[in-house]
């Protein structure tokens, strides 16, 4: 991993990089020497547990079209009907409402900073490590957080979304 001047990261990234430097986050955007499209080559590049990937997944809520954001542990599948008991029907996201709704690419949506504000739920999972990384508007741009700081910029509550066998 590559940690670069904020004028050098693609422009989805270095808007990013900005909202962090206004939260006064203390940790850089940094680019992946490859693809961290999936939770396991973001791991890979990093040399983190998969578990440690906090991925952002989109749905779009039925009664209202609103986006619904779930950050999920790395290894874990959203139970979408848990979801759904929270916040209402969801309907699946294709990749032109997740670029409308939260100014990024699939691949590289960042749980913060989205064009539309939306229902948002943090993996209560996400919880039990120190360390998390996240997608920074980019398919090879991460940062690092703690689950406290990710809970204090999204405003999200925790909640039991994990798909359990």
């Amino acid at each position: 991993m590559l940690a670069v001047e904020i004028e050098q990261l693609p422009e989805s990234a270095r808007r990013v990089a900005l909202l962090l430097q206004s939260l006064g986050h203390d940790k850089p955007v940094v680019i992946l020497p490859s693809t961290g499209k999936t939770s396991a080559e973001a791991a890979a590049g990093l040399g983190c547990e998969v578990a440690q990937i906090a991925k952002s997944i989109i749905f779009r809520r039925l009664s209202d079209g609103a986006p619904v954001l779930v950050v999920a542990s790395g290894v874990n599948r959203v139970d979408e009907a848990k979801v759904a008991a929270l916040v209402g029907e969801l309907g699946k996201a294709d990749a032109r409402f997740v670029r409308e709704s939260t100014g990024y690419a699939i691949g590289g949506v960042c749980p913060i900073g989205h064009a539309v504000k939306p229902v948002m739920l943090l993996d209560e999972d996400l919880f039990q490590y120190d360390s998390l990384w996240a997608a920074a508007g980019h398919p090879h741009a991460v940062f690092n957080l703690t689950p406290a700081q990710l809970q204090a910029m999204t405003g999200a509550p925790s909640a039991a979304v994990a798909l359990r066998a």
